[in-house]
């Protein structure tokens, strides 16, 4: 049974799986986009118990983002951000959501319908779509063009099917063949006429960045009321890449400086410098002008100076540091997917 309030919005999940369940007592999977500010908490817990099995959605905050959104006390957390997560272990899967940033999108079953799954056996990584993200992919021109030619209904805007020439430029690029095109160079298509986007394309020179949609990713998020976002994206196709760097303490420290700065996106941002040569910095592939975007694991995203060096400190001897380089952080920046933290499996 779907329920869709038209006061809801598309910030919210304006449609609605019920309890509709079939004769085994097995509901379906709910989504959930949450979106916060630097201040906030998504506005639950997750548990780890001995009497319920799974990631156990505890201690729902009232009137905050995951109640105003329609978490429910108990539900079976399944994935994250796209990642099935129901197999790994808790503690990894609490530091998937505090990569995460102030944006995360959760699939959950409601608690009765998982124990009822596990107890028939049921794979649960089954009863969700393969693959629910949009793709980011930046498409380089050879001498024939870049390899994808646009359809448009006659008369109509924002509508753009993309077919793709095999070996070309686009699907190197990662672009699936019968996608929809979202956003082009980090701006929405929704208004373009298909003159419009011709001139955009021409104005792109020898680069161009897609956000594209296969008709299945469309047609999963249209059905849950959630708007397509290139935060939401499957960033595996760019050469643009977060590394994650594993430092264990020498006798002479780490081997860098970490310094605050403005970053490209505006506000400020946490950069790695003086990286000294043959010490566990530079040996884990630290490089200049790196930014730091989570600590351990966790989002730095909205905390201070002070702050990040107090999650660098917390462990003595060793520390992992998710990192991009200027180059990347600009790109990112560019095409409107803010932080790139959770863009990492």
């Amino acid at each position: 049974k779907f329920e869709f309030n038209p006061k809801d919005g598309i910030d919210n999940p304006a449609l609605t799986l019920t309890e509709d369940t079939d004769g085994e007592g097995v509901g379906e999977p709910r989504f959930y986009l949450l979106t916060k500010d630097s201040t906030e908490t998504f506005g639950f817990c997750l548990h780890e118990e001995l009497v319920c099995q799974g990631h156990v959605i505890r201690q729902i905050e009232l009137g905050g983002v995951a109640q105003r959104r329609g978490l429910q006390e108990g539900d079976r957390l399944l994935q994250v951000n796209g990642h099935f997560v129901d197999h790994m272990d808790h503690q990894r899967v609490v530091q998937k959501i505090k990569a995460s940033g102030n944006q995360v999108l959760l699939a959950v079953l409601d608690g009765e319908s998982y124990e009822a799954a596990k107890s028939l056996g049921r794979d649960l990584s089954q009863m969700l779509p393969d693959d629910i993200r949009p793709r980011l992919c930046h498409i380089t021109r050879d001498k024939s063009g870049f390899g994808f030619s646009v359809s448009c209904p006659e008369g109509t805007k924002g509508t753009f099917q993309l077919s793709v020439r095999q070996d070309g430029p686009a699907d190197r690029a990662g672009v699936p063949p019968g996608s929809w095109l979202l956003e082009l160079n980090g701006d929405s298509v929704k208004n373009y006429s298909q003159t419009q986007l011709t001139k955009k394309l021409k104005q792109s020179g020898n680069k161009v960045t897609l956000l594209v949609a296969s008709s299945a990713v469309e047609e999963f998020y249209r059905l849950q009321g959630l708007r397509i976002t290139a935060a939401l994206a499957d960033t595996s196709w760019l050469p643009f890449k977060v590394r994650e760097l594993h430092m264990v303490k020498g006798p002479a420290g780490y081997g860098f400086l970490l310094k605050e700065d403005d970053c490209s996106s505006g506000g400020v941002g946490q950069f790695l410098w003086d990286v000294e040569a043959g010490l566990p910095a530079e040996q884990a592939g630290m490089k200049e002008g790196d930014r730091v975007l989570a600590v351990n694991g966790e989002s730095i995203e909205g905390l201070d100076h002070e702050q990040t060096v107090h999650r660098i400190r917390a462990h003595d001897d060793q520390v992992t540091l998710l990192v991009i380089d200027p180059a990347g952080d600009e790109f990112y920046h560019s095409v409107g997917f803010g932080d790139p933290t959770w863009s990492c499996p």
